[in-house]
């Protein structure tokens, strides 16, 4: 379910930090060139709070809020992308949500991996748990082309690094465990040739997430 105000602290819920695509919304060209008349989408970010707007978009992120059954909550991020900064200062302080416990990463595309170096400054801050890495669930592929962009991020022979990378088996059959929570890779075609991924997780209520996807294979469709 999605996170609403009066939620019980003992469930679980659904927070979307961003439902835009990759450059947002409101667009930059159309405040700063605006066309005349003026784009109402874009223009209406001027006058209305972005907590109230519905189209005021930052990337598409997922905040999973699992309570687990000893009243524990365990906060799930699926991708971190460009707007990551902007989503902490509205939602995360909205709903005081003081860290997250692990990333999973649909691909590697900026709007979904570009928001790690913030995500890493936070956990500096004390605001990611007491361990001093945090859990990122992706493929291999994904990883290698966040570390060619993030570096730093990577373990050394010198250096632990900020991120523990958790490789999603390419055959996409298994689930995994992240942060408690059961996970099923749900792979999906993302453009023509390209593969991203979705998840299905849930116990009591199953929900599948799917945020970059032109087309579903028969392998996905056909599955759980």
């Amino acid at each position: 379910m999605a996170k609403v105000d009066g939620a019980s602290e003992e469930q679980s819920a659904l927070i979307f930090l961003g439902t835009g695509c990759s450059g947002g919304v409101p667009k930059a060209q159309c405040l700063i060139r605006p066309s005349n008349p003026p784009c109402p989408v874009c223009s209406q970010s001027l006058s209305v709070k972005p907590e109230h707007n519905p189209n005021y978009r930052c990337n598409t992120s997922l905040l999973i809020d699992y309570c687990q059954t000893n009243g524990d909550h365990n906060y799930i991020l699926i991708d971190v992308g460009k707007t990551f900064r902007e989503q902490v200062l509205r939602w995360f302080t909205y709903y005081k949500i003081r860290r997250v416990d692990c990333v999973l990463l649909t691909h590697e595309h900026a709007d979904a991996v570009h928001g790690l170096d913030d995500m890493c400054s936070m956990q500096q801050s004390g605001l990611v748990n007491d361990a001093s890495q945090i859990p990122v669930y992706a493929t291999q592929e994904c990883m290698d082309s966040a570390l060619s962009r993030f570096p730093y991020l990577r373990k050394s022979e010198h250096k632990q690094g900020r991120v523990d990378w958790k490789i999603i088996e390419e055959n996409f059959e298994k689930p995994f465990v992240a942060s408690g929570l059961q996970v099923y890779p749900l792979p999906v075609m993302h453009g023509e040739d390209y593969v991203a991924l979705g998840f299905l997780f849930g116990n009591k209520c199953r929900v599948a997430y799917v945020s970059d996807v032109s087309q579903f294979p028969s392998t996905t469709e056909d599955g759980e």
